[in-house]
Order: C-alpha cells, then sequence, then structure tokens
C-alpha cells in the first residue's frame, strides 16, 4: 500500500506518494536526495541517523515515513543559513568536535534538538542527550565542548 505524505522538511512542504513500509531514512537519502543524515547500523543502535521531528530527535533508521505526515522534519542540511554555519556547526567545527565526520549529523541533529529545549544545559545533560549517538572516533571530549561553545554563541547572539 501506499499513502500521500504531507509534510514540511527543513522549512519547506513536501509532498508525495510513499508506500507505507517506507524508512525515513530512505525517503530523506533516496526520493529528496538529502544524503546528510547518515546510514549507520540500520538498527537504532549507532545514532548516525538522528533527524528532529517536531524538535525532538528521532533515529531515521526506525521511523516509516507514513509517521511524518503533516509534521516537521530537520534534517542537518536546515542549520545552515546564507553560506553561514548554525552555532553547533560552529562549534563542532572551532572544537574539532568531528572526527571522521560519519556520526557528526547525528550528533549535530541531537545537540540542535538540545539547545533547542535547553539552551544552557550542563555537561550531564548534555552527556544524556547525546547518550544515543556512538562516536568510535573520540572520547566525546571534544564533542561535549563543542555543544557548549555552541550553547554560548547562541546565547551571544552570534548564531542561531
Amino acid at each position: 500500500m501506499a499513502r500521500l505524505l504531507s509534510l514540511t522538511l527543513n522549512g519547506k512542504t513536501h509532498l508525495g506518494a510513499v508506500p507505507d513500509n517506507l524508512l525515513l531514512l530512505d525517503y530523506l537519502r533516496e526520493r529528496v536526495g538529502l544524503t546528510g543524515t547518515k546510514t549507520g547500523c540500520d538498527g537504532g543502535e549507532c545514532g548516525a541517523c538522528t533527524v528532529l521531528i517536531d524538535d525532538k530527535p528521532v533515529l531515521s533508521c526506525l521511523t516509516l515515513a507514513a509517521v511524518c505526515d503533516g509534521r516537521r522534519v530537520d534534517t542537518v542540511e536546515s542549520l545552515a543559513a546564507n553560506g553561514r554555519l548554525s552555532a553547533i556547526q560552529q562549534g563542532f567545527h572551532e572544537k574539532l568536535g568531528a572526527q571522521c565526520g560519519y556520526c557528526t549529523p547525528g550528533l549535530i541533529m541531537a545537540s540542535e534538538a538540545l539547545l533547542r529545549a535547553n539552551p544552557d544545559p550542563s555537561e550531564s545533560e548534555i552527556r544524556a542527550a547525546l547518550a544515543s549517538n556512538i562516536c568510535r572516533c573520540t572520547g566525546y571530549v571534544k564533542i561535549i565542548a563543542a555543544v557548549r561553545h555552541a550553547a554560548k554563541l547562541r546565547a551571544a547572539g552570534e548564531r542561531r
């Protein structure tokens, strides 16, 4: 079976027919061409596929596209504006929060969700928000520093 899907994706309305069993990850990458959302474990274990649905972090490899009907979905591609990095992207850049980069989009989206809900998180709150995202290259120290730096950039009004 297929159904009509209408969602707001990165600020733009998207309409189309999707099979009932199409995963959001596959919809984003294959149907829409947004490849920033990464396929990692394909089982909800790594967090590389994290996107925001109505500002909440969601694993797109476990979410059916049809569930997003009428909702707002944001991917990592939504963050930069007019050629400028968002605060969280700038934080990861300046504090070297990315190593190989594969997990980075998922970590950035989980961090974005945290900062939207809590503009001044503690280290323990950052760790809790990122607990479902696995990075094989770091000890998370620089990632936590990146999120803290992004919070400061936002507070200073330097970046959204």
